[in-house]
């Protein structure tokens, strides 16, 4: 069984760090060179319909796989002494005002930067804000393409945190038996998806991974991981384009052309035409 489980780990590691290397040089590049809604929106369709075969797909089949390992990679996180002495300490009337403080901070943290960055940034709109990695083409830029930054959004919560925070950290305790390592190492590898983003982007990514294990392992639902990593996406994808770079805004219709002047041989002739005629005397 333990051959099984470390033959589909090779596999799905094969696959994402293939989805690493060839996202970053193909899909920024091609968006770099779009200038046309209509041309952008194709390629966010397919970004959607990747996310949903590859890492959808991906996080089915090692749940499918590793499903019998969930929970006691879980309770293993969980009986973990740090782990459950934090544990411990949330379910007590001070852990429930420290938590209530943590989601005030998070929710502020997510949206004053944005608020911010709108005066900071100026008349720049997006390519003027700071980015780790280049990601500023995968921005939505007009109202039409925010439908697609939600979905992508929506989609990163969903699909990876079922990947990464309930398959692979099964299936490699399924492998190792160490439920806080497991965990660790999912998070590891969730930064190596960001290899685009560059060195910072892999780090940046490594820890937000690692919050939204912790996130899992204290609450003992996933929902609240998915929430979490949603949100931090649609802040990026949506807020601030809407605020910063203003793509809800209606772009003013172009002005109608003026009909075509007619030859110069027409209107003389038409002119000849209308010209009165002197009668005979």
């Amino acid at each position: 069984m333990v051959f099984a489980l470390l033959a589909l780990l090779l596999v799905v590691l094969g696959l994402l760090a293939w989805r690493a290397a060839t996202r970053g040089r193909d899909t920024f590049r091609r968006f770099k060179r779009l200038t046309s809604t209509r041309a952008r929106t194709k390629v966010y369709a397919r970004l959607l319909l990747e996310s949903a075969l590859v890492i959808g797909g991906l996080g089915g089949a090692v749940l499918l796989a590793a499903f019998p390992y969930v929970p006691a990679a879980l309770a293993s996180a969980q009986n973990w002494m740090p782990v459950a002495a934090v544990r411990g300490f949330l379910g007590t009337p001070s852990g429930i005002v420290v938590s209530t403080v943590a989601v005030i901070i998070v929710a502020a943290a997510l949206i004053a930067p944005v608020l911010l960055l709108r005066n900071s940034v100026g008349d720049g709109g997006l390519d003027a804000i700071p980015a780790v990695g280049d990601i500023r083409a995968l921005l939505p830029r007009v109202r039409a393409e925010l439908k697609f930054g939600v979905g992508l959004g929506l989609s990163a919560g969903i699909f990876e945190e079922l990947l990464f925070r309930l398959g692979i950290p099964a299936l490699l305790f399924g492998i190792i038996g160490l439920g806080p390592l497991s965990f660790a190492i999912a998070a590891l590898i969730f930064g190596m998806l960001h290899l685009y983003q560059g060195p910072l982007g892999i780090l940046a990514a490594a820890l937000l991974g690692l919050v939204f294990a912790a996130l899992y392992v204290l609450t003992g639902s996933i929902a609240a991981p998915i929430v979490l990593h949603a949100l931090v996406d649609l802040r990026s994808l949506v807020l601030i384009p809407v605020v910063v770079g203003g793509a809800w805004r209606v772009l003013p219709a172009a002005p109608a052309s003026a009909p075509p002047a007619a030859p110069a041989n027409m209107r003389n002739q038409g002119e000849s035409d209308e010209m009165p005629h002197n009668s005979a005397e």
